[in-house]
This record gives structure tokens, sequence and C-alpha cells, in this order.
């Protein structure tokens, strides 16, 4: 995962439900009587998303007795499955007023659950060795100057700027235009498409520009540097086809459905009560990198920070 609202990657994208569990069962998320039930949680697909949704399963599931099936979906997507029941709980939401205004505001299906904890930071970057050896580079004012170093057979006579995947709702292509900059963006596929080509351009000493954001654990393997680009203002980014100016802080949040909000579930109040740091979400999304399951590496915290899931739980 932008941007005056984002969705990040769709490669990944995998319709369907993985089923984690086979806990006891209260009837589902709209049942009543504040059992664990089952709740179908969107996982959106970035490493950050996935790690809120290991440690929320898992307290879930191990401390409410509740059936945790989670969907692979789009952003735009999981806000759809709050008017048939196929969602439940979307656990980390960037920004998105379009579709707050029509599911929340207008056909009342969904409800705000929250802040997250979590910090959103979306801008311009590029690897370590680049900033160093080339400070010029990190303001954006210099960008034209340079384009010729950040060629690719993908971007012909222009520069190349790396976005993650066609699904990101970015505002890139709109501020290469707006900025005059002799760029292309070019789209890497996938979060872990972009997270190699970044790797790859240190490691290798290439030059290289993208889209990336934080939280992300992959910053503390290679730190990459953000770029400067104008100044955000309340608004300047109102119209998506004229945005001349960096990407906001998106304080993030959840959104859950109005049924699963009313229905009395515990698992409810879990995610409702849910909070935590960068600094949490980069450790778990660093234990799933490494090749843990969800269960395993919301264990994992989860063993280790007791008295944070035992709050969200009212404990």
């Amino acid at each position: 995962m932008r941007r005056g609202t984002l969705a990040r990657l769709g490669a990944l994208l995998a319709v369907g439900a993985l089923a984690l569990g086979a806990c006891s069962s209260n009837g589902g998320a709209g049942s009543s009587g504040g059992g664990g039930g089952t709740v179908n949680i969107a996982i959106n697909p970035w490493v950050g998303y996935e790690a809120d949704a290991a440690v929320v399963g898992y307290v879930a599931k191990s401390q409410l007795g509740a059936t945790v099936t989670e969907k692979n979906l789009k952003e735009e997507i999981s806000w759809q499955g709050f008017a048939n029941g196929d969602v439940d709980a979307i656990l980390e939401n960037w920004g998105h007023a379009d579709l707050a205004k029509k599911y929340i505001d207008e056909d009342k299906v969904a409800v705000n659950a929250g802040l997250t904890g979590n910090k959103g930071i979306i801008g311009w970057y590029v690897p370590p060795w680049l900033a160093k050896e080339h400070p010029e580079v990190l303001d954006w004012n210099n960008l034209n100057s340079l384009a010729d170093k950040f060629k690719t057979s993908e971007s012909g006579d222009k520069g190349q700027f790396l976005d993650g995947d066609p699904s990101f709702v970015t505002n890139d292509e709109a501020l290469v235009t707006n900025l005059n900059l002799n760029f292309k963006v070019v789209y890497a596929g996938s979060e872990a498409a972009l997270i190699e080509a970044f790797r790859t351009a240190e490691t290798q000493k290439k030059w290289l520009i993208g889209y990336f954001y934080e939280p992300q654990w992959f910053l503390s393997e290679v730190p990459l540097v953000r770029v400067k680009l104008p100044p955000y203002t309340d608004g300047c980014d109102a119209d998506p086809k004229k945005v001349a100016c960096d990407y906001p802080e998106y304080i993030l949040d959840k959104i859950v459905s109005k049924k699963f909000a009313d229905s009395g579930s515990k698992v409810y109040t879990l995610i409702k009560n849910f909070n935590w740091t960068n600094d949490d979400q980069n450790v778990v999304a660093g234990y799933i990198n490494s090749g843990m399951s969800h269960d395993e590496a919301g264990k994992k915290w989860a063993d280790a920070n007791e008295a944070k899931w035992k709050a969200w739980i009212g404990q």
C-alpha cells in the first residue's frame, strides 16, 4: 500500500477463504450472546496487514474460542463484502474516504472500529547507497537532470519510477505528470517484487526510485531514504488528477460490518480494542517473512506481550 486513498498489492489476490483453526463456533459473526463465534477477516495483500491479522486471529482463537476465516482480498473488494456478510472486519484501512462515504455514511453497512495505533507513511524512496553517493537525488527538483540514470528497458527514453502493482491506488502517475518529470511509472507487480527490486538496487548499486511505505519490516534490512517532494498541505490531493504534493501521514484505522459490531461478539471487542505500534507490526511481519505461519507468528508475539492482548479482551 494510495494516495489520497490506498490500495496495495493485487498480484497476491486469492479469491476465496482460508479457514484457520477449527475452534468452537457460537453461530457466526451476527450471533449474539458475546461468544467468539465465527469472524471473517479480510486479508489485504501486504505483510504488515498480515501481521495485524496474525495476532488478532491468534488471540481470537486461543482466548475467545472463535473460528477465524481469512479472506485474501483487495482493499476495495473487502469493503464490498460488508453488505453480504462475506467480510466482518478490515484491520488496517489506509484512508479511502470515498469508500467510507459509500459503505459507512450512505449504505450504513459498516462502521469505524477505531485506530490501529499504526501511522502510515507513503512516499518516494531510493536505496541508501544512492542517497549517500548522490544526495542530490533526494530533492525532486533534481530528478529530471538525473532521469537518464534511471532508464530501463521498460521505461524507454524516460527514467523509470517503480510502483508496486496496478491495483495500488497511488498519486504517482499524476505526480510525474504535474511535476513535469521525465519519468515513466512502471509496475513491479507485487509487494514482494517491489522489495526485491530495492534489495537488488542496494546490493548491486543500481539507480532506482520508487514508491514505498512505512510501517514495513524491510526497512530494518535496507533503510530506504525518502525523496523530498513538494510538501503536503490540506486539500492538495483533493483532485487526484491535479496532485502535485507529497503524501499525507495516514492514521490507520479499522472498519467492521455494522452487523458484526452489533452482534455482541467478544471478537468485535477484541478488534475494537486492538492497538499497537509500528514496531510491533514490523516484528510480526518479520516473523511471517521468515516463513512462520500466521498462527506461529501470532503466538510468538502474544507470548511475549501478554499485557497488551489481555487489555484488548478486557482482562
